[in-house]
């Protein structure tokens, strides 16, 4: 006599018995997104099915790891870097134009480290990677990538206090005056937390918003608030 257990077998036994693989190969087949139950794609080995559900692997599909990735982030002003990751998830996933249209693996999110350190104050653009090189990439040119930001603050600023603003390495540039303050760009070089405000409060300003709109040559361009993006196989930060 068979008794089945009613909660199902695990979804990668039942890959494995039906492709005639073993069973990590069954858990890569399922990590690549190329496993469907009852017509959806699911991404956990682990998940339970029943002998009733229906369960489909994508023709051609290969059982290969998940290639590491590098993902692109909008952080809100206010929000800590480490509580920035928690916004990884694929409901925060944009898919608007210009976006790599994937879908989010498990294994996406695993090992993130953020390379890009971003004062809690300020928003915009941090990058998160799983790829070594990238990583490396960062901490030997980090004195070569230039990072844009954008700063608001409430009064006007003199042509003395832009001097004073423009210390070499820095450059800095006024986008706009009026009334209501002033917008300025810093464009540098290795930038370090604090040091935007450090040197705004040396020439007696202080900032009202801060944004990261540029790393490299990647830009934060259309990324909204708390929303992410996977980094472009042609794109390149350093």
């Amino acid at each position: 006599m068979t008794f089945e257990d009613p909660q199902g077998v695990r979804l990668a036994k039942r890959v494995a018995a039906l492709a005639g693989c073993s069973r990590r190969e069954a858990e890569l087949l399922i990590e690549n997104g190329a496993v469907r139950v009852d017509g959806a794609v699911t991404l956990l080995p682990q998940a339970r099915v029943l002998p009733t559900q229906e369960v489909g692997i994508e023709a051609g599909a290969r059982a290969v790891e998940v290639p590491p990735v590098t993902l692109l982030l909008h952080k809100p002003a206010g929000l800590r870097i480490e509580d920035a990751a928690a916004l990884l998830v694929p409901a925060n996933l944009h898919v608007g134009s210009g976006a790599m249209a994937r879908p989010m693996l498990p294994r996406h999110v695993h090992g993130q480290r953020c390379i890009t350190p971003l004062d809690a104050q300020a928003s915009g653009l941090l990058v998160f990677t799983q790829e070594w090189r990238v990583e490396r990439k960062f901490s030997e040119d980090a004195d070569y990538i230039e990072h844009e930001v954008t700063v608001d603050v409430a009064s006007a600023v003199s042509p003395q206090q832009l001097a004073q603003l423009n210390q070499a390495p820095v450059r800095v540039s006024i986008g706009r005056q009026g009334a209501a303050g002033t917008g300025l760009r810093f464009a540098m070089k290795g930038p370090v937390p604090g040091q935007i405000p450090r040197m705004l409060e040396r020439a007696g300003l202080a900032a009202e918003a801060m944004k990261r709109i540029r790393i490299g040559r990647v830009p934060l361009a259309s990324l909204p608030p708390g929303q992410w993006r996977y980094l472009q196989p042609h794109e390149r930060v350093p």
